[in-house]
């Protein structure tokens, strides 16, 4: 009996967040996914039921990811002023290394059935809530929703490296980014960790 690949699985993920990246998620087939990650289009079927089961997986790996790394970083952080940085630079992280992905939930959340697009923003909306949470502290002077105000720009100005090839270095672009959102909440950056901490 012939084993079934326990990293295809990954590699279809991989293969979707590529493609749907460049293209956009209605103009990929599921053929060119399984050709991209090396198997049979139809082989993808026996990991996904549909191409929107698909999609609904790829935004559910970058929300788990971004959310289970900030309860974390909150968890095991005592200093707020060195939470929101982390967070910041983990956010930088993701989006450097797994911008595919942050690009397709950028611009395919629309595509999703309803239920599944309110549970991604449901989530969402935990996440912001972890960076809202060590930054009220740090800024009394804000009331809940300006502190909100001032996480969505961050978050913003960090994603915005999503969808334009700036040509500068990893570590310079990830200097610039760290600034760029430390300078939208209003916080200087901690000075420790660095982004490639935790």
């Amino acid at each position: 009996m012939r084993r079934r690949d326990p990293d295809r699985r990954r590699r279809i993920l991989a293969a979707a967040a590529d493609l749907v990246s460049r293209r956009g998620f209605h103009a990929v087939a599921i053929g060119e996914i399984g050709a991209e990650a090396g198997i049979v289009g139809s082989g993808v079927y026996r990991h996904f039921a549909s191409k929107n089961d698909l999609l609904v997986a790829l935004l559910d790996q970058a929300m788990q990811r971004l959310q289970n790394r900030a309860a974390t970083i909150v968890a095991q952080t005592e200093d707020d002023h060195v939470a929101l940085s982390l967070l910041v630079r983990d956010h930088i992280r993701v989006a450097l290394h797994d911008r595919d992905i942050l690009a397709v939930y950028h611009r395919e959340a629309h595509s999703l059935p309803d239920a599944d697009r309110r549970r991604l923003r449901r989530e969402q909306r935990h996440y912001i809530e972890e960076w809202v949470g060590v930054l009220g502290p740090l800024r009394p002077d804000l009331g809940d929703g300006e502190l909100r105000v001032l996480v969505h720009a961050a978050i913003g100005a960090v994603q915005a490296t999503l969808f334009h090839r700036s040509g500068l270095t990893e570590q310079r672009l990830a200097q610039l980014l760290d600034g760029a959102a430390h300078a939208c909440l209003g916080v200087l950056p901690s000075p420790a960790p660095d982004v490639n901490a935790t």
